[in-house]
């Protein structure tokens, strides 16, 4: 049985604890946003509006938090003590492709979690590029650069979550070390 028909016989119980377990497997703090692509049109585990109301209940009931000073959501403790009591009502073949995916993925989100960059026009037509590092409760790294045109911008926003570890390695080699 393929995972889209596990999803039309999971009830809302079942559907909350395939996000827990998406959050204890990720091992990460995670964007509402992040949690949706993943559980949805990544993988089709459950539907857009019911993930998004779930999530809202989880927080409700203290299963999951708003991390602060960020724009992200992580297990609690309860949370994980409710996994680790009800796992067993999750799918296997939902859990086995939980565990895949976040196998394969982890790094990209947490590059993704951590590495921020956007730019903005500004009146004289150059471009603010606005680059940062975080980690789960600080900002490690902040960058305003000013760069010529457009194409320099979405270059450097582009490149920077592969960059960003180069970029902070380098800086403090030159500016502690």
């Amino acid at each position: 049985m393929d995972s889209a028909t596990e999803k039309k016989r999971l009830d809302s119980r079942e559907q909350k604890l395939v996000i827990l377990f998406v959050f204890e497997k990720m091992a990460v703090p995670l964007s509402e946003a992040t949690v949706l692509d993943i559980c949805t049109s990544d993988n089709n585990w459950l539907d857009y509006m019911d993930c998004k109301q779930f999530l809202a209940e989880l927080i409700d009931t203290n299963l999951l938090y708003h991390v602060p000073k960020a724009n992200t959501l992580n297990i609690t403790q309860d949370g994980v003590g409710c996994l680790s009591m009800f796992y067993a009502r999750i799918p296997t073949s939902i859990r086995e492709e939980i565990q895949a995916y976040v196998t394969k993925n982890r790094m990209r989100f947490r590059k993704k979690q951590a590495y921020f960059c956007d730019y903005m026009k500004n009146p004289d037509g150059t471009y603010n590029v606005i680059m940062r590092i975080d980690n789960d409760t600080s900002t490690l790294l902040e960058l305003k650069m000013v760069v010529s045109n457009r194409q320099h911008a979405m270059y450097i926003y582009k490149n920077w979550i592969d960059k960003a570890a180069g970029v902070y390695t380098l800086l403090h080699e030159q500016l502690i070390e």
